[in-house]
């Protein structure tokens, strides 16, 4: 984690490389600018150990739209910023074709321990304030998992309710509650239906993750539309040009029913050059969507 005083001056610093990249333009044209589904990226991995002026100027250059910043990376946004803090993180994003999408944070509701409950409820409170203050427009949190020992039903129930709950409070702020499909037994998508049911407020949304388990059961179409009808602005995709998943299928789907929402990657490889990688993932993304 990088101190308070390397954040501002990594700000400062980069300062006026990002003014080059500015004049220089970004390689191709963003999905943002385009229109319907739009690409960006997930810090998890690629993004990781860049501090936040880095990871701006790397998506600038890749032509990448948006960015989910996930917590505990080294760009630093953390509900620990002061005022002062998130400010200039708003400027930054304000003064680059990059859009602050949201938040991804570890956030949880299945523990079984109802004081855990509520400190991930308060904790989630807090993020919803964070991306208010630094221009984002939502909060990724996760249901991950089903406590041995604890009825299913139980479980959803208290998942649902605690939902509704951060979600009202997202509301005020303008930042919406965004689900991740994540999580023994609660990544998969009947079970992601049965949280929705109680989680009915219009303020929280599904995050599509691109796990296998959608693919198990009926299906991915059957597991797509158990679901269609809760997504919220945010989908996670792994590597586009991978054959593990059928992402051509996924973006007719999603294309099908005219989503306008954030494809964003979040990979699950390592490479070294960054840019280059991210260029070719984008250029995958734009094929896939009829766009290349």
């Amino acid at each position: 984690m990088i101190t308070r005083r390397d954040f501002i001056h990594g700000l400062a610093a980069a300062g006026m490389a990002g003014l080059g990249l500015h004049a220089l333009g970004t390689t191709g044209g963003t999905a943002e600018s385009q229109g319907g589904l739009k690409f960006g990226l997930v810090t998890y991995l690629w993004g990781k150990d860049m501090d936040l002026p880095t990871l701006i100027d790397v998506c600038e250059q890749a032509g990448i739209a948006g960015v989910e910043l996930r917590t505990q990376h080294a760009h630093g946004v953390e509900s620990t910023l002061s005022k002062a803090e998130r400010k200039e993180v708003r400027k930054r994003f304000a003064d680059s074709p990059v859009t602050l999408v949201g938040y991804g944070s570890n956030a949880e509701f299945h523990s079984p321990d109802p004081e855990k409950v509520k400190q991930n409820i308060e904790l989630t409170m807090q993020y919803v304030q964070l991306m208010h203050d630094c221009g984002g427009s939502g909060v990724k949190v996760k249901p991950n998992s089903l406590p041995k020992g604890v009825p299913h039903e139980k479980t959803i129930e208290q998942i649902g309710r605690s939902l509704n709950e951060v979600a009202a409070y997202g509301e005020g702020f303008g930042q919406q509650i965004r689900v991740e499909a994540h999580g023994r037994g609660t990544s998969a998508l009947p079970v992601m239906k049965a949280i929705f049911d109680v989680a009915d407020h219009p303020n929280v949304g599904v995050c599509w993750n691109s796990n296998d388990v959608d693919l198990t059961g009926e299906g991915l179409v059957h597991n797509f539309n158990l679901v269609k009808d809760r997504f919220g602005a945010t989908v996670h995709v792994r590597e586009l040009n991978s054959d593990a998943y059928p992402y051509q299928q996924l973006m007719n789907l999603f294309r099908d029913m005219d989503y306008a929402g954030w494809i964003l990657l979040e990979a699950r490889t390592n490479p070294e050059e960054k840019v280059q990688a991210l260029i070719e993932q984008r250029k995958t993304f734009e094929r896939l969507t009829g766009r290349g």
